[in-house]
Parts: structure tokens; sequence; C-alpha cells
């Protein structure tokens, strides 16, 4: 049977006791159409999960007791891997965080860089597109089995980014100039940094600037793929050849 799972930050927890905010509680009780007694999971993001049964139910608000602590029903990578992406037109960043999270991503930066498909207005237009990459994060974790949700940050410079993770492995993806994986003599790192370029690629100055900052160029290929292909490609590599995707 397929666990009927829900979130709550760890604040909505007490004691032997949990309270569903009023959308988790919405979801509950409208679209499950559960009720007292019924037994449900609660994730609280930052990795554990428990069994519980539902005590109330109400329009905005549901009360849980906390059985006991359970495993999540996937399991985390052995590797951290921070996914940086240039930020993306649209739905496109929408489904990197979606599909980087179900392939088991644990940080996600959105990156201004000089051929960035959008350029954000103000620090209200990053704030909207945050909380909704943070909504999208915590809906993919809950349905593909994770306990953890991946943190996705406010977007950051490149120059930041570059000059962060130094004890990381460090790569950037790039359609030139770059070496296959298979080169990287790196074994069994414990954190990756993993950059990748927009639509219009990467400029020279921005590979020179990595270069110096300490980063390996990595190339996917021949084939000129998507911004939005690249990111998900890229966790699914780096998983195969370091992770738990084998």
């Amino acid at each position: 049977m397929t666990r009927r799972r829900f979130f709550a930050p760890p604040s909505a927890f007490h004691q032997n006791t949990v309270r569903l905010a009023s959308d988790e509680a919405k979801h509950l009780r409208e679209a499950l159409r559960l009720k007292p007694g019924d037994e449900v999971f609660v994730f609280d993001g930052a990795g554990n999960e428990f069994r519980c049964s539902i005590t109330q139910a109400k329009r905005d608000e549901a009360t849980l007791e906390i059985i006991e602590a359970v495993p999540s029903p996937a399991p985390e990578s052995p590797i951290n891997i921070t996914l940086a992406v240039a930020l993306l037109k649209g739905e496109k960043f929408d489904l990197v965080v979606q599909k980087a999270t179900e392939l088991g991503v644990t940080e996600i930066i959105p990156v201004m860089t000089r051929h960035a498909d959008i350029h954000l207005r103000d620090a209200s237009d990053a704030e909207k597109r945050v909380m909704r990459w943070r909504r999208i994060a915590l809906e993919a974790a809950k349905q593909c089995g994770r306990a953890k949700t991946p943190e996705v940050f406010e977007p950051q410079s490149l120059g930041t980014v570059l000059e962060a993770d130094v004890d990381s492995l460090r790569l950037l993806f790039s359609e030139r100039g770059g070496e296959s994986i298979n080169s990287i003599k790196e074994t069994n790192p414990s954190t990756i940094a993993a950059l990748v370029g927009s639509e219009g690629g990467w400029s020279d100055d921005e590979i020179d600037g990595a270069k110096l900052q300490g980063w390996k160029i990595v190339t996917l290929g021949g084939r000129i793929l998507r911004a939005e292909t690249a990111g998900i490609a890229v966790m699914a590599l780096l998983q195969n050849h370091y992770g738990d995707l084998r």
C-alpha cells in the first residue's frame, strides 16, 4: 500500500503530536477524505519520518498522534550535490527543481550569469520565484519518498558561486572545452558542486574565471542539450558515477 505522506516542519512537532498546516490538512480531509483513526506518515523535511494516527481533522488544521519514527521510503544519496543552474525562462527551472529533487539533490542555487535566459526585476520578483521553487521541491520530495527536502537558495551571482564550496569536487558543465566525467580522478567525493549554464552557454570570461577558481570543466558529449535537459542529465550522471543511481 502506498504511504499517505504529509509534510510538517520541525516546529509543528510537540512531544507525541504533530499539527498539519491548512494546505496539508485540507488535502488530508477533502482530497483523501481521511478521518480520525486513519494511519498516515509525516516527514519534517530534515530527514525524519513518523507513522501517525489522525486524532482530529478540521477544515484548516489536523492533529496527529505520533506512533513511531520510521525510515523514509527512499534513502538519501551517499553524496551531497549542490546543483547551481543559470536562471531559465518559464517552467524550465521548475522542471529542473522537480527532477533534481527526485534524483537526490541536496541544494539548488539559481545563478545569475551573463547569458541567463531571464533577469530578475527586483527582490520581490526573486522572492516569489524562490517560494515557488521551494514548494516544487517539497512536493517532489513528498512524491518520491524523500524525508529530506533540498534547500533552494536565493539567486546568487556567478562570482559568489565560483568562490564557494572550495572543499567540494567542483564541476562546471560546458558544451565546449571540457573533459569527460570519466577522466576526473576524484574517487568517492562526499560533496559535489555542479554548475550548469543557460541556453546561451558560458562566455569565455566565465569559463576562464571558473578555471582560475579551481573548477574542472566537463562536457556532456557532442550533442547540444537544452539547459533544463542538461541540469537533469548532470544529476543523473553524478548519481550514476558517484552516488546510488547504478
